[in-house]
Formats: C-alpha cells, sequence, structure tokens
C-alpha cells in the first residue's frame, strides 16, 4: 500500500529532539505515514535514537559522509515511497491534523503544493504567535512565482515566506527532476519551491497552524554568513538561467537579487569591522551606500569611531 505522505526527516547531531520530531509525525490523524530518518553522518547518539523505532514504523537512511541538509533530503527522497513528501526538521515537530488537512486543501484545488501556517516556539518551549497572520494566508490562498519571490528579499520581505514548510506531490517532483540543491546550506528549501512553482506547480495555503517552528541558539538558518548569500546569489543565477518568469515574477526577482547584493555588502563591512580593516570597510561602504542602513547599532558605532580614527590619521 502506498503511503500518503513520506516524512523525510534529515537529522545531523539531533538526539536531543528527533524523538519529539518522530513521535508528531508518528501522530497524524487520518492519512498513512510513512516516515524516513536520514542520520547525515551524526557524531552523536541520532543514528540510535531513530534505530530504536521498529523498522516498520522507522525507516532509517545512514549515509557515508555528511551531505548537508539538502543532500540529505535528497537521499530521503529517494528512498520516499508516499504520494506526498513532507519534509520535517528534525529539531521540530507538526501538529496531528496536518498533513490530513493540507493533502485536503491541495487536492480540491488540483494543486501540486500546499503550505500552511507555523507556531514560533521560543528557545524556552514556550509557544509564541503564529509567524503569519492568519489573514494573510486566508488571502493569499494560492502562493504564485511572483508572491514567492517577493517574500524572501533580504531587508525587505515583510513576511518571510522561505520560513514555509511545503509539502510536494511525490510524482510532480520526479516528472520535473525536482530535488534540492546540494551546495546550498541556507536557503535550499527556498530555491527547490521557486523551481516547482516555475515547473507550473500550483502552490495552496492553508492558514491554519500545522507546523511546530523551534527556535534554536546556533541554528546555521540564524547565523548568516557571507559565504551563505553569494551562494545563495550564484544558486539565483542558476536558476534564473533555467526557467521563465512573467513580468511580475522578473521584478521581484531583480529586488530579490539588489537584497542579496547589500546583503554581501554589508556582511563584507561587518568582516572588515571586527578584522580592524577601516580601508577595506570604507571602500565597502562607498561602493554600496545603501548597505549601510542596516548595519545594527553596535556595528554601525564601530564603523563610525574607526572611520573618524582613518580621517583624523590621513589628515596628518
Amino acid at each position: 500500500m502506498v503511503p500518503d505522505v513520506s516524512f523525510v526527516i534529515a537529522a545531523y547531531n539531533a538526539e536531543a529532539t528527533l524523538d519529539r520530531a518522530i513521535g508528531s509525525a508518528i501522530a497524524q490523524k487520518d492519512v498513512s505515514v510513512e516516515i524516513i530518518v536520514v542520520d547525515d553522518k551524526s557524531s552523536d547518539a541520532t543514528l540510535d535514537v531513530a534505530r530504536a523505532y521498529p523498522p516498520e514504523i522507522v525507516r532509517v537512511v545512514a549515509l557515508a559522509g555528511n551531505r548537508g541538509p539538502g543532500g540529505a533530503r535528497n537521499a530521503g527522497i529517494e528512498a520516499a515511497r508516499g504520494r506526498w513528501i513532507a519534509v520535517l526538521d528534525s529539531d521540530d515537530a507538526v501538529y496531528p491534523g496536518r498533513i490530513a488537512a493540507m493533502i485536503a486543501r491541495a487536492e480540491k484545488a488540483d494543486a501540486q503544493i500546499a503550505v500552511d501556517n507555523l507556531r514560533v516556539i521560543g528557545e524556552d518551549g514556550v509557544a509564541g504567535d503564529a509567524m503569519f497572520p492568519r489573514q494573510y494566508l486566508e488571502d493569499l490562498r494560492e502562493i504564485s512565482l511572483a508572491t514567492y519571490i517577493a517574500g524572501n528579499i533580504v531587508f525587505e520581505s515583510t513576511f518571510n515566506l522561505g520560513y514555509l514548510k511545503p509539502i510536494f506531490q511525490r510524482r510532480f517532483l520526479d516528472e520535473n527532476r525536482l530535488r534540492y540543491d546540494e551546495k546550498l546550506r541556507i536557503g535550499e528549501d527556498y530555491i527547490l519551491l521557486a523551481n516547482a512553482l516555475a515547473k507550473g506547480g500550483r502552490c495552496v495555503a492553508e492558514p491554519d497552524i500545522g507546523y511546530a517552528y523551534h527556535i534554536r541558539g546556533g541554528s546555521i538558518s540564524r547565523v548568516l554568513e557571507l559565504h551563505h548569500v553569494e551562494a545563495m546569489r550564484e544558486a539565483d543565477a542558476e536558476f534564473a538561467r533555467g526557467v521563465s518568469m512573467d513580468a511580475d515574477a522578473r521584478a521581484a526577482f531583480a529586488r530579490r537579487a539588489r537584497g542579496l547584493r547589500k546583503a554581501i555588502s554589508f556582511l563584507s563591512m561587518v568582516q572588515h569591522i571586527k578584522a580592524r580593516s577601516p580601508l577595506k570597510a570604507i571602500g565597502t561602504a562607498l561602493s554600496d551606500p545603501a548597505a549601510v542602513g542596516h548595519m545594527s547599532m553596535p556595528i554601525a558605532a564601530r564603523f563610525r569611531r574607526m572611520a573618524a580614527r582613518f580621517a583624523v590619521g590621513a589628515g596628518r
């Protein structure tokens, strides 16, 4: 029997949270579920936690080497047998009625992709607000490529749609040869959904909260570094070469490109300031003045002090 959904859980050093993720997948109501845990060459007891479940409940894929989140998820997709693919982060959880609601909404609209709202859980375990106002998702109803790109503009997006956790129709992924970009360590979710939309996938929005997003200190998604943004820009360039976009999507893509450029300039300035390289920091600021406005106050203050010292020294 083909399961309704395959949960793909990419796990790297997730021994402390993996049980919670698996338990929430097992608890889904009104759908048949397959759970695949892909151990991404963890150095802790993640693999032991996954293998503690009977194999008929949790299938385990142990990678020989670390492939990163995109590579681990791709390995899980290849092993999956479900009609739908749902990616679940190893430190997050899903609520019991999530998948049934999303599949019902997608199939009613003849859509190949569905997203829903998220509950933000603080590092202290306290449940916070929904990530998106319910009315916002109700008004969206269906997410176009232009809307999705516009919701993923660095420093500008009112609501960052990159946090959405879509489910995909497995047949659609296979027919369009869609998989995660394994070169990316941040932004792999964005580029997959953007490609799916560009390939003609319809994405409906379920306004109810189905996903529990746990904020965690030190998460790679919260520590944006220069090489991450440079890789995202390269992935965007590859995306633009491979798809066609309507006028609205092209305009949103251009705004996103400007946002990534500003982010690169900003992070370059931060690196130069931390390295006490005032000439390089000032040169970067002059080449892209708009990026200066995005500096946090402590960094901006350091930049002004360094610039003032340089100006005094230059005047001697």
